[in-house]
C-alpha cells in the first residue's frame, strides 16, 4: 500500500496540493479558523442549553431570558459573513502568489462579488421587492461556493490587466508611493469591475433575471430532488462533502444550500408523521433531517472522534498535545483542530479513512433504518450534540438510535486504527532516514 501511494498518489497529490488556486482557498480557510472556531463555540454554548436543561435554566436565571443574545451576536459577526471573509482572503492570497501586494486585488474582488448579488429582496407584507435590503444568504455559507468562483475570476482578470503597461497611469515622482500605486492600478481595477458587471448582466439576461448564486443552487438542487431519500444520494452527499474537505473547503457549508432544503423537507415530513402517531415505519423517510449529525458526523466531518480514540489507543505519546487540544471540542462535533492540526487536508494517508469512514457509516445507518432495526429520525437536533446522545434525541428518545450511534463510533475507530499505525511507521522511517543522513554527512564526521 505504501509503495503504491508513494509511486502513484503522492506525486499527483503534491502537484495538486501546490496548485495556486487551491492553496489560496486552503490558506484563506485556515486563516479564518479563529472566526469559525469562535462562531462554532458560541453556537455550542447557545445550543447546549437545549441538550442539558439544567444548564439552560441556570444561564437563564443568571443572565435572563435573553442570555443567548451574546452568542447570537458573535455568530452573526463570524459565521453569517463567511462568504465575504472568503472572497477577500482568497483574492489576497491568490494575488500574493503572483507576486502582487494583494491589497487592491482584495478590494476589487469584494466589489465584484457585491456587483453580482441582488439589490432587492421580498419583504413579507410588501407587494414589490424592497431595494437596499440584501438577503443574508448571500453573505453566509450558502453562497460560499459562488464567492470562491467570483473571487478567483475577478483576481485573475485584475492581475492580468495590471501587467499591461499601456493601462498604467504614471504620476510624477513627487507623488506619495501609495497614491501613485493606486492610480497605477486604477484602469485595471475599473476594467475588472466593469467586466464582472457586464458578465452578471448578460447572465441575468440569458437566465431571465436569475442571479448566478440562485442559478447555481437551482441547477444542482432540482436534478437531485427526485432521488433524495435513497442510499445512492446519501452516499453522494457524504462523498462530496468530504471531497471538498479534502482540499481545504468546508464541505458542509458549500453544500448547505443544496442539502439543507432537501433534508429539512424530509425531516419535517417525519416529524409530522411522528406527531400523528404513525406506527408504520415504511412511511418515514430514511435520509432525512439530522441523519448525518446523528450517525455520520461523529466528532465532525470524517468521524474524527474515531481518529482521536485511535490515537489514544495506538499513538498517544506521539500525538499527546493533539489529543488534549482536539478532544474537548471533538466531543461536541467541532473538529477544525484535527482537520488542520494533523493535518488531514491534502494529506493522502489521512484522506483515505477521512473519506472512507463517513461513507461506511452512512451505509450502515441507512440500512439499519431502512430495515427498521432503528427508529427513523423524527426530531431536529443541534449539530453539536454529543455522540450517542445525538442518536437518542434524533429518534425521539428511542434507545435504538443511541445504540446505532455508538456502533458507528466503534466502526469509525476500527477504520482509523490501521491508518494511525501506517502513519506511525512512516514517521519512524522518516526520522530514521533523517538521522542516518545527518550521521553520514561530512560535517557530522568532523
Amino acid at each position: 500500500m505504501m509503495r503504491f501511494l508513494e509511486n502513484y498518489i503522492l506525486p499527483y497529490a503534491a502537484k495538486f496540493g501546490n496548485q495556486r488556486h487551491l492553496l489560496a482557498i486552503r490558506d484563506t480557510l485556515v486563516g479564518m479558523i479563529a472566526i469559525t472556531m469562535v462562531g462554532s463555540l458560541f453556537v455550542l454554548l447557545n445550543n447546549i442549553g437545549e441538550i442539558i436543561k439544567p444548564y439552560g435554566k441556570m444561564m437563564e436565571a443568571i443572565f435572563g431570558k435573553n442570555w443567548q443574545t451574546l452568542g447570537g451576536d458573535i455568530w452573526w459577526g463570524t459565521m453569517a459573513f463567511m462568504t465575504i471573509f472568503a472572497v477577500f482572503g482568497i483574492a489576497y492570497k491568490l494575488a500574493k502568489s503572483y507576486g502582487d501586494e494583494g491589497f487592491e486585488a482584495m478590494l476589487i474582488a469584494g466589489a465584484s462579488y457585491f456587483v453580482l448579488i441582488p439589490q432587492t429582496t421580498k419583504v413579507e407584507g410588501v407587494k414589490e421587492a424592497v431595494w437596499g435590503i440584501i438577503d443574508s444568504n448571500y453573505f453566509g455559507s450558502v453562497a460560499l461556493f459562488t464567492g470562491i468562483i467570483v473571487s478567483i475570476i475577478a483576481t485573475e482578470i485584475f492581475i492580468r490587466l495590471s501587467r499591461i503597461k499601456k493601462l498604467e497611469i504614471k504620476l510624477p515622482d513627487g507623488v506619495p508611493p501609495a497614491v501613485a500605486r493606486s492610480f497605477q492600478r486604477l484602469i485595471p481595477g475599473m476594467a475588472t469591475i466593469f467586466i464582472i458587471g457586464v458578465i452578471g448582466l448578460l447572465f441575468r439576461t440569458v437566465t431571465h433575471g436569475e442571479y448566478f448564486n440562485d442559478w447555481l443552487s437551482r441547477i444542482l438542487v432540482e436534478p437531485l430532488s427526485g432521488a433524495v431519500d435513497s442510499l445512492p444520494f446519501a452516499i453522494l452527499v457524504t462523498l462530496l462533502i468530504h471531497l471538498f474537505w479534502s482540499i481545504g473547503l468546508h464541505g458542509d457549508n458549500i453544500l448547505e444550500g443544496i442539502k439543507s432544503p432537501l433534508l429539512t423537507k424530509l425531516g419535517t415530513d417525519n416529524i409530522n408523521l411522528y406527531k400523528d402517531h404513525v406506527t408504520d415505519l415504511s412511511q418515514y423517510h430514511v435520509f432525512a433531517g439530522s441523519f448525518s449529525d446523528a450517525y455520520v458526523n461523529l466528532g465532525g466531518s470524517g468521524a474524527t472522534l474515531g481518529l482521536l480514540i485511535a490515537l489514544i489507543i495506538a499513538a498517544r505519546k506521539r500525538h499527546k498535545q493533539m489529543v488534549a487540544i482536539a478532544s474537548p471540542p471533538g466531543l461536541f462535533q467541532i473538529n477544525e483542530p484535527v482537520i488542520f492540526g494533523m493535518p488531514i487536508v491534502l494529506n493522502p494517508i489521512w484522506l483515505i479513512p477521512f473519506i472512507l469512514t463517513p461513507v461506511v457509516l452512512t451505509i450502515i445507518a441507512y440500512l439499519a433504518v431502512s430495515l427498521h432495526l432503528v427508529f427513523p429520525v423524527v426530531a431536529n437536533i443541534p449539530w453539536v450534540t454529543p455522540v450517542i446522545v445525538n442518536g437518542w434525541l434524533a429518534t425521539g428518545g428511542h434507545i435504538s438510535g443511541a445504540v446505532l450511534s455508538g456502533v458507528n463510533l466503534i466502526v469509525s475507530v476500527l477504520i482509523w486504527l490501521p491508518f494511525v499505525a501506517i502513519q506511525g511507521k512512516m514517521d519512524a522511517k522518516r526520522i530514521k532516514e533523517a538521522t542516518q543522513k545527518v550521521e553520514s554527512s561530512p560535517l557530522s564526521m568532523d
